[in-house]
């Protein structure tokens, strides 16, 4: 909810829109912090690059919650991406438009359409995915233009990874005011969602009016800031593609283990305390997650940004009273996942997966995920493995938060990208929609990538799919002139679930059976 203060302030801010905004001249925003000056793209959205959010956390602020931005005087340019932060290059489909990698890297990007404060449009803020240690808000497929387009002002968000975005540690907990330690990453979320309360009406964007979106780990970071007291006031909607902070895709840990695990990361690093590891250049820091000897980070219940885990938080319906719009792809997971690496989809490593999953249950399992010829044990080792990995939290997500009566909508996206521009003639098709597979589509942006022959099913699968997109942007609702109706999916007898495809359409929950086993098995963990 947006207090009068935060109103005030927003209102002083878009004041001044300087000359740009029409005619030839290169637009120019004054911000509470300082005049930047961007660029007027050919479609005549204007869009602005590399804006801080928040000062750059290096040196002391190195594992620190985000600091305010100085105040900066004359005009910044806002051309140009800020630099990714700091991340090996571990998946092969990122492809940035940043200024290199640095720790300083706590910059946002905005696209307006909007030709004056008063215009007040709807505001979507997407982060990016990555399981939380590689992406950036540069890349092609999250770009904000084709959005904004329709209406809405877009904003991508970069925030910090890895051990820079997630390292607890007593140490750190001591010097906190909170006392808290780990979830940086995700407290530059929430420090730039209060830039956008603070600053978007200068950009035309209504601070009431904010949507959240995500994919992977930024699906959960949507989840994440829908729980979070820091957070959950900015927002208005949210939408999730794949993946909620809810066992098992990266579910928080306690603070007492997590501050164990920065115990050991110093070790492995040689530091023997949190100044000698500020003292190491990030790179140096950087590279020890690369050793086999790194324990992996992520989230904690820090007591601070959490004040219980997100699954406490939603059972207990306290979470952003907001309308949410989530679901997930057809192949989020292969059927190595079950059966093993190599081995082919018989009855034996069906049944041996399923034993070695679960001892205790394995026959429950045969009977929810029922199989039998190579075929069905192919797709049924696909769905199983598809649920363990991410799934499974995004549907207990929306079975919560559709029971507080808020607007839910559950989708399923099936359509499977088509082949590679350079693909050999006989490569083997996908056998459904893999994990991230919908980005582009859902945000408008098949062009920004040249690795598939797009054809004209998928430009109508992105049609529709950025459609309902943007009209729960502006609506809360992603219904709309010329698209099938989708209901929502907020429980009772029978929640139906959209289909999205070369024909979309709303279809009974056909699942659910597989959901409530999973969810007896994570119960008993």
């Amino acid at each position: 909810m947006t207090t009068m203060r935060g109103l005030a302030a927003a209102v002083a801010v878009s004041s001044t829109v300087l000359a740009g905004h029409q005619g030839a001249a290169a637009p120019r925003v004054r911000t509470a912090r300082g005049t930047i000056e961007g660029t007027t793209e050919a479609s005549g959205v204007r869009s602005y690059k590399g804006i801080p959010f928040a000062a750059p956390p290096v040196g002391d602020l190195r594992w620190k919650a985000p600091q305010p931005v100085k105040n900066w005087s004359g005009v910044r340019q806002a051309v140009q991406f800020g630099p990714r932060c700091m991340q090996r290059p571990v998946f092969s489909d990122m492809v940035f438009r940043s200024n290199g990698v640095s720790e300083d890297c706590l910059y946002l990007n905005v696209w307006t359409p909007a030709t004056a404060p008063a215009d007040r449009l709807p505001v979507l803020v997407y982060f990016f995915g990555g399981g939380y240690i590689a992406g950036d808000g540069s890349e092609p497929r999250y770009d904000g233009e084709s959005m904004a387009k329709k209406g809405i002002v877009a904003l991508t968000v970069n925030y910090r990874l890895t051990v820079f975005g997630f390292l607890a540690h007593p140490d750190l907990t001591k010097e906190s005011p909170h006392p808290a330690s780990g979830n940086y990453g995700l407290l530059d979320q929430a420090a730039a969602l209060r830039w956008v309360h603070d600053n978007i009406a200068a950009f035309g964007g209504d601070p009431r009016r904010v949507t959240i979106a995500g994919e992977s780990a930024g699906s959960t970071s949507v989840s994440a800031q829908m729980a979070s007291p820091l957070s959950k006031d900015l927002i208005a909607g949210a939408i999730g593609e794949s993946g909620a902070l809810i066992n098992p895709t990266l579910g928080p840990v306690p603070l007492s283990d997590a501050e164990q695990t920065g115990v050991k990361f110093a070790a492995a690093a040689g530091a023997a305390s949190i100044r000698a590891l500020r003292t190491m250049s990030a790179q140096q820091v950087l590279d020890v997650t690369a050793r086999q000897d790194a324990p992996r980070l992520g989230p904690t219940v820090d007591g601070y940004l959490f004040q219980k885990t997100p699954l406490e938080i939603y059972t207990a319906g306290q979470q952003a009273p907001v309308p949410l719009l989530a679901g997930w792809n057809s192949a989020e997971s292969g059927s190595a996942g079950v059966l093993g690496r190599g081995a082919e989809p018989t009855a034996e490593s069906y049944a041996a997966g399923l034993k070695r999953l679960y001892p205790e249950s394995a026959d429950e399992a045969a009977r929810v995920y029922a199989a039998s010829t190579p075929e069905e044990i192919e797709q049924a080792a696909t769905d199983l493995a598809s649920d363990r990995f991410i799934a499974y939290s995004t549907w207990k997500w929306l079975e919560l938060h559709g029971q507080t009566g808020k607007p839910t909508y559950r989708y399923y996206y099936s359509r499977p990208r088509p082949a590679m521009t350079n693909a050999a003639p006989d490569a083997r098709p996908a056998r459904g929609a893999v994990h991230s597979a919908e980005i582009e589509y859902a945000m408008g942006n098949l062009d920004g990538n040249k690795v598939y022959a797009w054809t004209d099913d998928d430009r109508k699968v992105s049609q529709t799919m950025q459609e309902y997109f943007a009209n729960f942007v502006k609506n809360g609702d992603p219904n709309g002139p010329g698209l099938p109706v989708w209901p929502r999916a907020n429980g009772g007898e029978t929640v139906q679930v959209m289909h999205i495809d070369v024909t979309t359409r709303a279809e009974p929950e056909r699942n659910r059976a597989r959901y409530l086993f999973l969810d007896r098995m994570f119960q008993k963990r």
